[in-house]
Order: C-alpha cells, then structure tokens, then sequence
C-alpha cells in the first residue's frame, strides 16, 4: 500500500483484509465488517473495464486496478456508480493521497467521473461506506462500473465531471485517424434528437445504412430478421446544439458503458472527397472499405 494510506489507516484503527475475485468483476460481501467496523476490504482486478458489487456494505473497500496489458498503459480511469451508491463516498489514490471523488448528495444519476492515472502506482479507488445507526446497512447493495482508457483520438475529454465530447468539427486528419481508432463506425441518417437539460447531453437516433464495426451491439437490429435495418443511440452534449438533418452521415465515436457517444461525423460525401484525396496521396492511416 502507499505510505500516506497506511498511515490514514491506521489512524483509522483499520484493518486490510484481501479478498478473491476473478479477472474483471468483484461481487462480495462486507458482512464481517459488520461484527469488526476496522476491516477494510481488499481488492484486485485485472481487466480494463468490471464491476464491482458490494453486498452488506461495512466500513470500507479498496479495489486496485492491475490490468495485464500487451499495448500502452492506460492513463485514464472512468466509474459509474451504481444508483444504489446512496450514504457513501469514493475516494481516488494518487501519489501516496485520497482525493475524494464523489460523495453523496453531490452527484446526479448515472453520472460518470473520470480521472488520469498516470504515475509509478497502480490506480486504486477507495469506497467508504457511511454510518448506518438504523442497522440498514444490511438490507444495502452498492457499488460502480470501471474502465480504462487509452489515449485514443477517439475519445471524448475526461474530467473530474466525467465524459466530455468536443462540438468542433473535426479536421482532415482527426477525420482520417477516426475511422481507424473509432469504437464504432457506421453511415447512416439523424432519425430523430432528444435533449435532457439536467444532464447537458443530446440523444441521437441514428438509422443505419451501414455498420461498418462496433465494439459492441450499440447498433442492432430492427426486426428478428438478420437483414433488416439497424438503428442506435448515440450521445453528445446538448451545447453541441445537434439538431436532425437531410442526408448521410459517416459517424464515429467512442463507447463507454454500454453507451456510444459521437466522435466525428461529417457528411458522407465530404468524407468520401477527404478519403479519396489521401489516399490518392498515400496519406490515409488505414484502409477503409467504399461502396
């Protein structure tokens, strides 16, 4: 453990104890925390992205990132906290200090918050359960989701406040990185766009000419028919002031739990005039496929 933490535990009177779990997600119990309030809950995931579920919450957990990576080290760590995170507060190691995060009362649902991990130590975050005189905590469940991120030109800025896209249109080269480094990359129409002022986001319905690939199954499709058309969601920020338009988009874009949210998107044919000429040039990151 870092040298500060150890020092506030035992000012704390607290107690380490490891547990088990598997490679990417942790479900356990603070039960005996219950009967010795100093235990603190210990552990280790190896994965980039998990969950972690904390039934019977005691006094505190401490969950450290180690994921076994062959590319870069990811710099950036994202959670969202489960709904149930009510009475709690998450803490964040970084060079030898706690930092809070996120406590209750200061959080509007399903926010995610994101912060850089850069340094000699493993990335860890800290969950200390609040005081329970009512003996609730044992009827409690919480807990997050975690990723890690790489720099990627695709992804969206990262903040204390979480997930921030950016409103400017991208230039030629961000254009031409995107369709390679993309979570997601798919043509298609603005069916529709929503707008939720408490979260600042803008929610698009994108009907899907093509899906060229997905991380995941943001896109899917409309009928049980394999060949009928797909449709998704995709988020931004409502100060990008998207509004639906004729024709077709290239859209790309990062996804973060479960969530696709936009990257770059021109217009079909002004990507295809960028495409061309680069590759005509010799200039273009990676081979994209054109109809």
């Amino acid at each position: 453990m870092l040298p500060n933490v150890i020092i506030l535990m035992c000012m704390l009177g607290l107690q380490l104890r490891h547990c088990s779990a598997d490679l990417c997600n942790w479900t356990g119990s603070g039960f005996a925390a219950g009967v010795d309030s100093r235990i603190v809950l210990q552990v280790r995931l190896r994965c980039t992205e998990g969950s972690v579920r904390w039934v019977y919450p005691g006094q505190a957990l401490r969950v450290v990132l180690e994921p076994n990576l062959s590319s870069a080290r990811r710099t950036i760590v994202c959670i969202k906290p489960s709904p149930s995170l009510r009475g709690a507060s998450v803490f964040i190691e970084r060079a030898g200090e706690l930092e809070l995060l996120v406590t209750e009362g200061r959080r509007p649902r399903h926010q995610v918050y994101c912060f850089r991990a850069d340094g000699p130590h493993r990335p860890a975050i800290y969950l200390q359960s609040g005081p329970q005189s009512d003996g609730a905590w044992s009827r409690r469940t919480m807990g997050f989701r975690y990723e890690l991120l790489g720099n990627r030109s695709a992804a969206p800025n990262v903040g204390h406040r979480g997930l921030q896209t950016s409103c400017r249109p991208c230039n030629d080269t961000e254009l031409l990185m995107a369709i390679c480094n993309s979570d997601f990359v798919v043509r298609g129409h603005i069916k529709n766009v929503s707008h939720d002022s408490e979260h600042q986001t803008s929610l698009l319905e994108v009907s899907a000419v093509r899906v060229y690939w997905q991380r995941s199954g943001v896109f899917e499709h409309q009928a049980a028919a394999p060949g009928s058309p797909r449709s998704g969601h995709i988020h931004t920020l409502l100060q990008c002031h998207v509004k639906p338009g004729d024709g077709e988009f290239l859209f790309t874009g990062s996804e973060h739990f479960g969530e696709a949210w936009l990257g770059c998107a021109p217009r079909y044919k002004d990507f295809l005039s960028v495409y061309k000429t680069a590759w005509a040039a010799r200039r273009n990151s990676c081979d994209f496929p054109l109809d």
